[in-house]
């Protein structure tokens, strides 16, 4: 883009940390332009934390961006808002927002339950103001799968199975590879969850290491999604398998003709079955002198994904989150299409609360038509 993406942020936790920190890693793309907080006190705080975080980029986050209020940023005139609070206040934060005429992109989930789902969209639905900070479909591994997909290299996808992320997450992944965006897909939807707890070692937390080796009990939720028309989503997670060392993160994509698993494809071709593997592009290894960097993702001497960001030394999460942000700017400025509407992130909330209850009553539940479909 030509000039960097102009965006206020209304929060303090660690949501809004972590943007500013990439801000400050790609100033020539992203300009945050306010942080909005309970009190101008724990702006300035979230400031400083996100400094500390960011170096050597903290030159880049400047003493101005804590503001008073909602109108004060938006008279600073940005690009969007992003709503990074916790899940009770999202609602009446991107109510505000709306209300002031801005786009908003609302952090996970939108609103806590299926009744503040409903209530949201009956509020805002129809503002067309209003995206979704989910970030898991543009990390680079799954983009690049996604590309796959799109040029059908293993058929119509029938069969997603995530052992990664938690929730709607989760549920984005296996609706976006499975094509089920269109609502009549998730509509009429039945859930099977179950849930169990095993003794095993968790040693890393969002805090750091602990230092313990003793198993611990943690919950295993396992969730069946079938959609119907043979198309089908398996989500497996494990309490704090985002920062458990000792647990792999798989997807596995089945489609009409052939298999992803991971890096790994098999399919069939007019030459009979054929292997083959996403291949990654780093550099800095070895005696590579071209910095530590994720560069593109090929197969079969095709790339199909392309980092925009090398040079920023940023991880595949931020990657995928700078992106949404720099997506979110190109919609709003009518360079882009939508990065992610609101109708589909309350789907993938809804999907992932019918997990919760189905597991918690031992009971298959019916995900039903809705407003926002």
């Amino acid at each position: 883009m030509a000039e960097p993406v102009r965006f206020a942020i209304v929060g303090t936790g660690w949501r809004t940390r972590f943007m500013l920190r990439l801000a400050a890693m790609a100033p020539d793309r992203l300009e945050p332009v306010a942080i909005v907080g309970r009190t101008p006190q724990r702006a300035r705080e979230a400031l400083v934390e996100a400094r500390e975080a960011a170096a050597p980029f903290a030159a880049h986050l400047h003493d101005h961006l804590p503001v008073d209020g909602l109108e004060q940023a938006l008279s600073l005139r940005p690009d969007f808002v992003v709503a990074a609070v916790p899940w009770d206040v999202n609602p009446e934060v991107i109510r505000a927002v709306v209300a002031a005429g801005a786009p908003v992109l609302a952090e996970t989930p939108p609103a806590p339950d299926m009744d503040g789902l409903r209530a949201l969209w009956a509020d805002v639905g129809a503002s067309g103001l209003v995206q979704i900070a989910e970030q898991y479909t543009r990390m680079p591994g799954h983009a690049a799968r996604i590309a796959l997909l799109a040029r059908g290299v293993i058929g119509a996808p029938h069969t997603v199975e995530v052992s990664s992320t938690h929730m709607y997450h989760a549920v984005s992944l296996i609706r976006t590879m499975l094509g089920a965006g269109d609502p009549a897909a998730v509509a009429g939807a039945r859930v099977t969850g179950r849930s169990f707890r095993s003794r095993m070692v968790d040693p890393l937390t969002p805090d750091g290491w602990t230092g313990s080796d003793r198993p611990r009990r943690r919950s295993t939720t396992i969730g069946m999604l079938d959609f119907g028309d043979g198309r089908a989503g398996l989500y497996d997670f494990v309490d704090n398998q985002w920062w458990n060392p000792y647990l792999h993160r798989r997807i596995v994509i089945r489609g009409a003709r052939g298999e992803i698993a991971d890096d790994s494809v098999l399919r069939l071709t007019s030459d009979g079955p054929i292997g083959g593997h996403l291949e990654h592009r780093r550099t800095g290894v070895d005696l590579n002198l071209e910095g530590n960097a994720l560069w593109s993702t090929a197969f079969d001497g095709q790339v199909v994904y392309r980092n925009a960001w090398h040079d920023s030394r940023m991880s595949e999460d931020d990657l995928a989150v700078a992106q949404l942000l720099v997506d979110m700017g190109a919609w709003v400025r009518g360079d882009g299409p939508e990065p992610y509407p609101l109708a589909q992130g309350l789907w993938d909330h809804a999907l992932a609360l019918a997990i919760d209850e189905s597991a918690r009553t031992g009971q298959d539940v019916e995900v039903r038509d809705e407003p926002w479909g």
